[in-house]
């Protein structure tokens, strides 16, 4: 099963290489706001069914993948 993570610094922590895209974008003329840069990880899971994979990838996440101090992550299966 496929597995997609989506990790990102939460609300309120500093973000600096979103400043700077937010900023070089501004320069280009695009008015943008609250830019954040995050990361893509994806996994081939092998897992009998979604809610094994999902609790799985959720393992992941918080013991390697994601620092839950200051990042959020999201998981989106397929298949």
């Amino acid at each position: 099963m496929k597995a997609t993570v989506l990790v990102r610094p939460k609300q309120g922590i500093l973000d600096p290489q979103g400043e700077a895209v937010e900023s070089a974008l501004g320069h280009l003329g695009f008015a943008v706001r609250d830019a954040r840069v995050g990361r893509v990880v994806d996994l081939e899971v092998e897992a009998s069914d979604p809610a094994a994979a999902r609790a799985e990838v959720e393992r992941m996440c918080e013991q390697l993948l994601a620092n839950p101090l200051v990042e959020s992550y999201e998981i989106s299966l397929d298949g």
